[in-house]
């Protein structure tokens, strides 16, 4: 049950890092970011595909770039986060508790 959460937080951070590559360095391909992140091609280009979905960058013939949304979204990023950890903290069943049953 919690493995294929723990599977879509490595996802996001692969995202996450690749959208940082793209602000960083804009315009970015896909083999720079791969030698970059250790990443392979597939796993940068799936990453590139979901973040242009999301409208956070779009392709340029020099490489991906940001767009009017992905500011937006980076100033929103740290408080959604800090949400999802609290709601990930009250889900812990303390030692103490469950030792009790």
């Amino acid at each position: 049950m919690i493995d294929r959460l723990e599977k879509e937080v490595d996802m996001l951070e692969r995202h996450l890092q690749v959208l940082r590559m793209v602000i960083e360095n804009e315009p970015i391909g896909i083999v720079k970011m791969s030698n970059e992140t250790g990443y392979p091609h597939h796993k940068v280009r799936y990453s590139l595909r979901v973040l242009e979905e999301e409208n956070l960058i779009e392709p340029s013939s020099q490489g991906a770039i940001t767009t009017e949304r992905t500011h937006e979204f980076v100033e929103e990023l740290d408080e959604k986060v800090d949400e999802i950890v609290g709601k990930m903290e009250s889900m812990k069943i303390d030692s103490t508790a469950a030792e009790a049953e």
